[in-house]
């Protein structure tokens, strides 16, 4: 057993520091990014990647095919749920509609019946299948080395994204196994209780940092996945050094995801006089269930109930309804775009460079948080 006494930081311990700024306006900054990825054998030309670095999350409710075609539209990414089946996916990825084979990536667990299926639908859509997000709680097996080792040597051709993982020395482990892109948080996420029920994580911005300088260094990309609650976290992790940002609740409760809304009515706690009588002011709300898929919830839809050898990492809640993606979008995007009007980055790419961090004590509530 060892301690580290060093200081590590979540998105909340932290803001960034104004200065002087050429930008005279917010629309003057460029959002997208381009990346050419390390371990990706293609013919197309460089770079391979070009959009607004954000994710759709592959979670129930935020991973679907119409959230996908919905973020494509918008330039961004969406990696989708693990539950569809190979018909379904082969004929989303075949219509050939734009923006599927650039923004989307299949998402596949890593069991043999994973990977058996994954080639049933790589060898039906060809070329319009890019991206895969090898997917596992835990990073850190030697089992998932080993699986994105035999991916990358079965499949050259496709980007691999695998996570999740928080620590530098595992980002560089599977990027020279061959993943292009690492997934990196363990437990920040609003319906995510690892750390409750394991004692393991990693302060989700400093976690950024170490696994975006590990990555970089090799070549190769993270994704800042879980503890977003508000646009100026998404700010922050980029400024961490992120190259993606994944988000889940945040995008949770709208058309997009295909939950069913849910009414329920509370009392105002005001009154009002009808009829000469003082009556409580009832207020309807909507609401979308939004749950982890380690929780009890997701267990028992996908996998016939939670096994006896393990216990429930997930929360299962009510997220209030939104209504379409559209308009989180606009303000997600909005908020990045002011982030670097104070920074002074012109583009998102130079934000990093553009930061310094002030480590605060003060706690900031978000409208997002579940």
């Amino acid at each position: 057993m060892r301690i580290e006494d060093d200081s590590k930081l979540d998105y909340k311990d932290v803001l960034i520091r104004p200065k002087r700024s050429t930008l005279g306006s917010r629309k003057d900054v460029d959002l997208y990014r381009n990346f050419s990825f390390r371990n990706y054998e293609s013919s197309e030309a460089e770079p391979h990647y070009r959009g607004i670095p954000i994710m759709a999350s592959n979670m129930d409710g935020v991973g679907t095919f119409t959230m996908a075609d919905k973020l494509a539209n918008l330039g961004l990414f969406t990696c989708l749920v693990k539950n569809y089946s190979a018909e379904e996916l082969i004929d989303f990825f075949n219509a050939g509609q734009p923006g599927r084979t650039e923004n989307v990536a299949y998402s596949t667990g890593i069991t043999e019946q994973d990977f058996e299926k994954f080639k049933q639908v790589y060898k039906a859509t060809q070329q319009r299948l890019k991206y895969v997000c090898v997917d596992v709680a835990n990073g850190y097996s030697e089992r998932f080395s080993m699986f994105i080792k035999q991916m990358r040597d079965t499949f050259p051709g496709i980007v691999i994204i695998a996570g999740n993982v928080v620590t530098g020395e595992m980002t560089e482990e599977l990027i020279l196994s061959g993943a292009d892109i690492v997934k990196v948080g363990i437990g920040p996420g609003s319906v995510c209780t690892t750390r409750i029920q394991t004692g393991v994580g990693f302060p989700q911005l400093s976690a950024v940092i170490e696994c975006a300088d590990s990555a970089h260094g090799l070549g190769g990309h993270i994704i800042a996945d879980g503890g977003c609650t508000c646009p100026g976290d998404l700010a922050k992790a980029f400024a961490a050094g992120a190259d993606y940002v994944m988000l889940g609740g945040m995008l949770a409760g709208h058309d997009e995801g295909g939950g069913e809304v849910i009414t329920r009515y509370y009392k105002s706690g005001e009154v009002t006089k009808t009829d000469n009588n003082w009556e409580d002011i009832i207020e309807e709300r909507k609401y979308v269930q939004f749950y982890g898929m380690s929780s009890r919830a997701a267990n028992d839809k996908h996998f016939g109930g939670l096994k006896e050898y393990r216990s429930s990492e997930g929360r299962d809640i009510l997220v209030p309804y939104r209504g379409e993606i559209n308009h989180t979008i606009q303000d997600l995007l909005g908020g990045i775009r002011s982030t670097c009007t104070y920074a002074g980055a012109k583009k998102l790419k130079w934000l990093s460079k553009c930061t310094t961090f002030v480590k605060t004590s003060q706690q900031f509530n978000s409208i997002f948080s579940g």
